[in-house]
């Protein structure tokens, strides 16, 4: 998702294997180090604690609703280019989308395939059922920054950018508990995708690494 030829180079684990849950037996196990959470986006949106559906009308973007322990700082930055700008924007969606599926245990939640597509889309599905399978969801404050965005010659975007896991958790269902762990170099991730834009004007994740702990993320 860069322009940094070395950096995508350096990145050899799709999110969904750089950001599982913790392979706990119960829900008060301890969680490890990696402060499993998955992207989310918007500025500090807070819903209710009961997601509502979010079912995409034809033409229409899906409606994303979080609970409202679910938050973020994005301190992405206006471009002034309006398709860099739309690129932002639709991977911030995809990513709050992400959280919301993973809030209504719904591994197939048809709001965060609409903003994304093949490897991206099955890595994504892949990750929230290993929330679903450990009756779990993400809770606190997430932070995306040190973002890059490139529109490419043949139409596609690349994007890098970082995230602060470092006041993000697994928050488990049943318990209501929330597994606080300790801040680590790997509280910090920087992620590279390929976006698209398909013919509904949406641009769509189609590719997405990650990597823990990179250099580039670290506060």
């Amino acid at each position: 998702m860069n322009r940094r030829p070395t950096l995508l180079a350096a990145l050899t684990l799709t999110a969904a294997a750089a950001l599982t849950l913790s392979a706990c037996g119960s829900d008060d196990s301890s969680k490890s180090k990696d402060n499993d959470k998955i992207a989310g986006a918007d500025t500090g949106d807070k819903a209710s604690a009961s997601p509502s559906p979010s079912e995409p009308e034809s033409g229409s973007r899906p409606k994303i609703s979080l609970p409202s322990d679910v938050t973020y700082e994005f301190e992405w930055k206006k471009t002034g280019d309006a398709q860099k700008d739309a690129v932002l924007s639709d991977a911030e969606q995809r990513i709050k989308a992400v959280d919301m599926a993973i809030a209504k245990q719904d591994p197939l939640d048809k709001a965060y395939r609409f903003y994304s597509e093949g490897a991206a889309a099955a890595g994504s599905e892949k990750y929230i059922q290993e929330f679903v399978d450990h009756k779990a969801r993400t809770t606190g404050l997430t932070r995306y920054y040190n973002e890059t965005v490139t529109i490419k010659d043949d139409g596609t975007a690349s994007l890098v950018y970082c995230e602060d896991q470092s006041k993000a958790f697994n928050k488990f269902l049943k318990t209501g508990k929330t597994d606080v762990t300790p801040v680590t170099k790997d509280s910090y991730v920087v992620y590279a995708g390929t976006l698209r834009k398909n013919d509904s004007g949406v641009w769509v994740t189609e590719r997405l690494i990650s990597q823990r702990g990179s250099a580039k993320c670290q506060p």
